[in-house]
């Protein structure tokens, strides 16, 4: 799951060195962080946060085979 964030982060940034995705797991919850350059937090968060939960959503749907629970957080 971490890959597949980083990927798509990596897809719309301008600074895509700046990307670090993190991964906690906890039993069956699987936590996942995203942190970007400032400059490019409107590009991965998007018009009232479109963006942001379409990674979300793209990721629960990858996960849904896994039976995990997976959170995306977008950190500053």
């Amino acid at each position: 799951m971490r890959e597949l964030v980083e990927v798509i982060a990596k897809a719309l940034v301008d600074n895509p060195d700046e990307v670090v995705v993190t991964q906690t797991e906890e039993g069956k919850d699987l936590r996942i962080e995203l942190k970007v350059a400032p400059s490019d937090m409107g590009k991965v968060i998007g018009r009232q946060g479109r963006i942001a939960k379409a990674i979300r959503s793209v990721v629960k749907a990858a996960s849904s085979k896994t039976d995990t629970r997976v959170t995306v957080d977008i950190l500053e």
